[in-house]
């Protein structure tokens, strides 16, 4: 990527070596001392740094891996930094290894959050959007391209295909924004040409934004204005965001920065929503969650803005997220690092986010999945629905140059698929013919069927973005339901319903606690009274006994291993005496149907014998009571 936010979106002054990011220079020297055999956690850091901020991750890969095995004290940033490159070079399984160790050392960072509550979010990109083609465009260049916008019958892009001088980071031209012209009878776009020459410079310009009516547009440019170059107090080159009014004779002018500019911080990438009143744009501005953040400022009539207002941590993460770009229905998609994906700069979208933003609504942000996003950078995302265009900016292996712009067609690919199997909740063996109903949000029944011999069954053209419940149920059994919420974009889900089975064979040796899935019936350290909650539980034993009037049980107490075989022996009984007891005054069981005994600590169901260290809810395990059916006569 040629002209985002790396490191808080520095953006060096071309006369600067390392600590400017110079970076094709510099490792050339840190590689000569690390092939020479020289090790340390300094020299790895900006050597691997050197090439994954230049996004070469194979050899980030190499020198993060070195920098690992040192086994010293690291910043747990290059935890993550190491797996973001293994995930680039598509090691998902190492990648996902140092993923838990960063969020092991950083469990408060959104990152790592991310990363733990999305275990299965590979499977849902890789299997997202199988359908989809995407196509390298043909006016690409063998330099960078990226961040296209339409404008009338053009495309306005960046490119370093101008003649200006090189700039450092990549030994590639100074961006321009350049264009491209639709080709009539064809969707073709072609004869890339220099914009305007009123708004390239002899710096980096890039991310055009255009009012509906055409008659103001917003850039991105350098700290470049009225022919002078300005830097901050560290001699570092920012980006600001520029005014451009359209003048009679068809050129543009009146360039002006927008006012929360500033000499200190970057702000980029503009992005304009249909009605013309909210711009979306990236700053590391303060108050930034990360590197670099989304912000909203309002557009007034008279074309001035309102003040910046960071869209929050659910959006923002400590890392990049930039490129934002919102469409004609208010979903708003960007470019992340921070969130989950697949390596690189990833592209999300927030379904709907103008309106849940003004509404206060949950937001949710959706990876776009392949063939978009890929291990490499993604950003740059733009689409027209009216035309049903799509365009987006990627560093993927076999492109024309460094960044190339690829296109596709807009088709509505929300289609959801919910399938799945129907099992007995204990054995696991599959229940044929059980009944699957889904309902809505509501509890509304959208649709119903019978799962076929194997069990399985299959909804199909569910909503997106919507809650569902799905429910199975079959004769002598338990429902089990489950509730689910569809993605933004395609899915297949599979849902296993794990039925309870409610008829249960009860014979002699029976334990009904095991039966009825009664928990332990506990009781506290060196005391013989039921608990509040032991005695809902026996209940169950209650009318058990109500049921079958026949029935006689065995009621078998025990203790855990502290204090003496004699001592445990009385407890026991004791807490045998008080269950027999509850049974029988509040349960109006006949006594001649219960039999008992403790067995004090004699029989264990763990291994916390005298002198065994045990936690106490490892000894609470013994302290229970079982109901052994004797008798069914």
């Amino acid at each position: 990527m040629s002209i985002g936010f790396a490191q808080k979106g520095k953006i060096r002054k071309a006369n600067k070596e390392y600590h400017n990011f110079a970076y094709i220079k510099t490792s050339e020297i840190l590689l000569e001392v690390a092939n020479e055999g020289h090790k340390s956690v300094d020299l790895f850091e900006k050597l691997g740094n050197a090439f994954y901020f230049n996004n070469k991750m194979e050899d980030a890969v190499k020198w993060y891996g070195e920098l690992m095995a040192l086994e010293e004290d690291i910043d747990s940033e290059y935890y993550f930094r190491y797996a973001q490159a293994l995930k680039y070079i598509e090691n998902y399984k190492e990648s996902d290894k140092w993923m838990e160790k960063f969020y092991s050392t950083k469990t408060d960072d959104s990152r790592g959050k991310a990363f733990r509550s999305s275990v299965d979010y590979l499977a849902l990109i890789e299997n997202a959007s199988k359908d989809f083609e995407v196509k390298n465009l043909e006016f690409n260049s063998s330099v960078s391209d990226f961040g296209t916008t339409k404008f009338k019958n053009q495309l306005i892009y960046a490119s370093a295909k101008g003649k200006g001088k090189n700039y450092e980071w990549n030994e590639q031209p100074f961006l321009d924004l350049m264009s491209v012209t639709k080709q009539e009878g064809d969707s073709a776009y072609a004869n890339p040409e220099n914009y305007d020459s009123t708004i390239n410079t002899r710096y980096h310009e890039s991310t055009a934004a255009f009012m509906s009516d055409g008659q103001m547009m917003f850039f991105t440019r350098n700290n470049y204005f009225n022919k002078k170059l300005e830097s901050d107090s560290e001699d570092i080159v920012k980006l600001k965001i520029f005014r451009a009014i359209l003048q009679e004779e068809g050129e543009w002018g009146e360039i002006e920065p927008v006012h929360f500019n500033n000499d200190e911080y970057s702000v980029a990438h503009p992005s304009i929503n249909a009605k013309g009143d909210k711009l979306f744009f990236s700053s590391d501005m303060p108050g930034t969650e990360g590197e670099s953040d989304l912000y909203m400022v309002d557009i007034y009539s008279t074309g001035k803005l309102g003040t910046p207002v960071n869209l929050g941590n659910v959006i923002n993460t400590e890392r990049r997220e930039s490129f934002p770009f919102i469409n004609e229905k208010g979903d708003l998609y960007f470019a992340s690092d921070g969130h989950e994906g697949l390596g690189g700069l990833d592209i999300f979208v927030v379904k709907k986010f103008e309106e849940k933003y003004a509404n206060s609504d949950t937001l949710v942000v959706v990876n776009v999945a392949k063939p978009i996003n890929s291990p490499q950078d993604d950003f740059g995302y733009y689409e027209s629905l009216s035309t049903r265009e799509g365009f987006f900016t990627s560093n993927r292996p076999n492109g024309k140059g460094d960044d190339d712009i690829y296109g596709f067609d807009t088709l509505d690919r929300c289609e959801q698929k919910v399938e799945g199997i129907v099992k007995d909740k204990k054995t696991l063996e599959i229940l044929p013919n059980a009944t699957v109903i889904l309902f809505d949000k509501e509890g509304n029944e959208v649709e119903r069927l019978v799962a076929g011999e194997d069990a399985t069954f299959t909804f199909t053209n569910l909503d997106c973005e919507k809650e569902y419940l799905i429910r199975g149920e079959k004769e002598d059994y338990i429902a089990d339901e489950k509730r689910f919420t569809t993605p933004s974009t395609e899915q297949d889900l599979e849902i296993e319903l794990l039925l309870d089975k409610d008829v249960k064979e009860i014979t002699v040796g029976t334990d009904l606690a095991d039966v009825l899935n009664i928990p332990t019936i506990y009781f506290s350290f060196d005391k013989s009274n039921i608990r509040r909650s032991a005695a809902l539980q026996l209940e169950k034993v209650i009318a058990v006994l109500k049921k079958f009037p026949n029935m006689k049980i065995d009621v078998r107490s025990h203790t855990d291993s502290r204090a003496s075989f004699e001592y445990n022996d009385a407890l026991s009984n004791r807490r045998n005496k008080s269950t027999i007891d509850h049974l029988i005054k509040v349960g109006g069981i006949d006594p001649n149907r219960l039999t008992g005994k403790g067995y004090g600590e004699r029989q264990l169901i763990n291994e916390c014998a005298d002198g065994v260290p045990c936690s106490e809810g490892e000894h609470q395990l013994n302290r229970r009571s079982e109901f052994i059916v004797v008798s069914m006569e």
